[in-house]
């Protein structure tokens, strides 16, 4: 309505205006007419178009259009503009349908192509990850080979930089076992020596060539030392001057031999008949002690036989270890397979922790330690691989004792004879053990004192009947097809035994019960030098013996006895040295001169000093 209207009033406005005073051509309205032809799309129904010529239009002609009425010709005029504008409208509206079409599949079609774009470089970014973690774990895989190889090559160093310095080590205790037997040996060369029969005897030249290789192993020692490690050229090197000085003393013995002998042929009836003389004054006027069997002596104030008490004791506790012995011989006798392989795994579980002890630390001894300690005490065990216990067999405690003082006595035997300083680590262990298990203590003394009846001290008596070879079992010698063992090696197996139960005597294990007492204590390594004092020296055993024990234990008699130690001292230096050093032939001065040096330099002093290889407190936090 209000578009109407406002055609209205402009259509009054235009006539009052000065156009709207123009006179009214005829022409005018065909004129218009053809200039304003609608299309044919929106011709009015009803009214179509006809161009036959001048003056026609609509159908009706122009004429009709003109002479309608006022009114209604601006009523269909006014409704073709409509419908005019209407279909306008619909085409814009259509146009503008496609447009919005047009616009929202070119959209589409960009968000399209925008996402195959991204999918495909999504596509390649996840290809390029993949390729990169292909080549990452590629490249993981070729590191860790390569780390893998470094460590197993590092491993590998390391094992044969650790047997290189083990064989080192090995080859530097040959040397110094070496040189310590050349040492010895140069002793037995007395340049000042005078036979009896062959006062012109000279054995200068020996003693002479004698410094000369001690000096030559000497300097090689020191060399090697100062190298790091000896080589095997070393050793050889030692070893050639070992033979060269055993050579050199057999040599000598031979000349001295063979002097004798000469001196025999010549005058043997007459030499005899001195010899004779001869013994028979110097028994007289040195009152030596008369040569029993078995080699023991008599003197007026001195035992030949061991204290009783002693004995009872002694035999207290052999009775014991045969009755230990005779209460697993279900397990040892048995043929069965599934017992023999227990008794092996007993076996092995109780001596190869024994076997391991060393020096290097003392978390080591503490970890050797509770595994024997845990066997004795019932628990599980790891062994060979798998789990070892005492009750897998009813006689397994009894045999695992057992075996276990024979292993820590053998370790002794054989280990501190050749190493001097493992002798502490070993106590050690022994020592904790005994505490706890008093068992163990009686049997290691059982086996101790069979096969070294010195550490009693008592020195088994020749009885008629008894064959050498017995005897010298008895002495504590090996005996191997009817061939006894040599007496340095006897001697050196004897001194590894004392040894240890030295260093047993004065040693406690740390982490035991500080308040108790030591199963074994001083009292009794005093007790034990008091008993050899009072019995009757044998040559070269003796000197050896007691040099020992006091070197390993003297320190801790010391500290103990003060006062009492010093008078036993001097009692053995005064008293008891001359009487060794009157039963000692020269073959056998070596373990006696030593001896004396070493009393000597303690009383000068005034003080025994700590043997080589004692713990120190340092040790148990390595």
């Amino acid at each position: 309505m209000q578009a109407r209207q406002l055609r209205w009033e402009t259509l009054a406005a235009l006539r009052n205006s000065s156009k709207g005073r123009l006179k009214y051509c005829r022409h005018w309205l065909q004129d218009e007419v053809r200039a304003r032809r609608p299309p044919a799309s929106v011709l009015p129904s009803g009214l179509p178009w006809e161009p036959e010529g001048r003056g026609r239009g609509w159908k009706g002609g122009v004429r009709d259009l003109v002479r309608l009425p006022e009114g209604e010709w601006l009523r269909q005029r006014q409704e073709q503009q409509e419908q005019m504008v209407r279909a306008v409208y619909d085409l814009a509206s259509e146009q503008l349908k496609r447009f919005d079409e047009l616009k929202e599949l070119k959209r589409h079609q960009e968000f399209q192509d925008l996402q195959e774009v991204m999918e495909k470089s999504l596509k390649e970014t996840q290809g390029q990850q993949e390729k990169l973690k292909e080549e990452h774990r590629h490249r993981a895989k070729v590191l860790n080979l390569k780390l893998r190889e470094a460590q197993q090559q590092r491993q590998r160093q390391e094992e044969l930089e650790r047997l290189r310095k083990e064989e080192g080590q090995e080859r530097l205790r040959r040397l110094y076992s070496i040189q310590e037997e050349v040492l010895q040996l140069n002793q037995q060369i007395d340049p000042n020596y005078r036979h009896k029969d062959l006062p012109k005897i000279d054995l200068s030249a020996y003693s002479s060539r004698g410094n000369q290789i001690c000096g030559l192993v000497s300097g090689l020692i020191r060399t090697a030392s100062e190298r790091g490690f000896p080589t095997q050229v070393d050793v050889a090197n030692i070893e050639r001057a070992l033979q060269e000085m055993r050579g050199l003393i057999s040599s000598m013995q031979q000349e001295i031999a063979a002097a004798v002998e000469e001196k025999k042929r010549r005058d043997e009836e007459s030499r005899k008949q001195q010899e004779l003389q001869k013994k028979s004054q110097m028994k007289a006027q040195n009152g030596a002690p008369a040569q029993l069997p078995g080699g023991k002596q008599t003197k007026e104030g001195h035992q030949v036989k061991t204290d009783k008490s002693i004995m009872r004791w002694y035999q207290e506790l052999q009775d014991a270890a045969n009755r230990c012995a005779a209460s697993f011989s279900a397990i040892s006798n048995c043929k069965d397979s599934e017992v023999k392989k227990t008794k092996m795994d007993l076996q092995k579980a109780a001596t190869i922790p024994v076997s391991q002890i060393s020096s290097i630390a003392g978390s080591q001894l503490r970890e050797i330690f509770d595994r024997i300690n845990n066997l004795l005490s019932g628990k599980s065990v790891r062994s060979g691989g798998q789990n070892v216990s005492v009750t897998q067999h009813p006689q397994g405690l009894d045999f695992v004792y057992y075996k276990l003082a024979e292993k820590f006595v053998s370790q002794g035997e054989e280990e501190v004879a050749s190493h001097r300083e493992a002798a502490f680590p070993i106590a050690a262990v022994a020592s904790g053990i005994w505490e706890i298990h008093p068992q163990f203590g009686d049997l290691f003394l059982a086996h101790l004192h069979k096969k070294c009846p010195y550490s009693v001290p008592f020195y088994p008596a020749f009885k008629e009947g008894t064959s050498m070879e017995e005897y010298k079992r008895m002495l504590g010698y090996q005996v191997k097809d009817s061939k006894i063992e040599e007496q340095d090696h006897f001697l050196k197996r004897m001194s590894g035994m004392i040894r240890l139960y030295a260093a047993i005597i004065q040693f406690r294990w740390p982490y035991g019960n500080r308040q108790g007492t030591h199963p074994h204590g001083l009292s009794y390594g005093w007790r034990w030098l008091a008993h050899m004092l009072n019995m009757e020296p044998l040559a070269d055993v003796t000197a050896t013996l007691l040099f020992d024990f006091l070197e390993v234990c003297g320190n801790a008699l010391m500290k103990q006895y003060q006062v009492q130690f010093w008078k036993m001292i001097l009692l053995i230096r005064e008293d008891y040295f001359p009487r060794i050093e009157a039963i000692t032939s020269s073959g056998q001065m070596g373990s006696l001169i030593r001896f004396k040096q070493f009393l000597e330099e303690c009383l000068q002093k005034k003080e025994i000093p700590l043997p080589k290889g004692f713990l120190q407190s340092s040790f148990w936090r390595s």
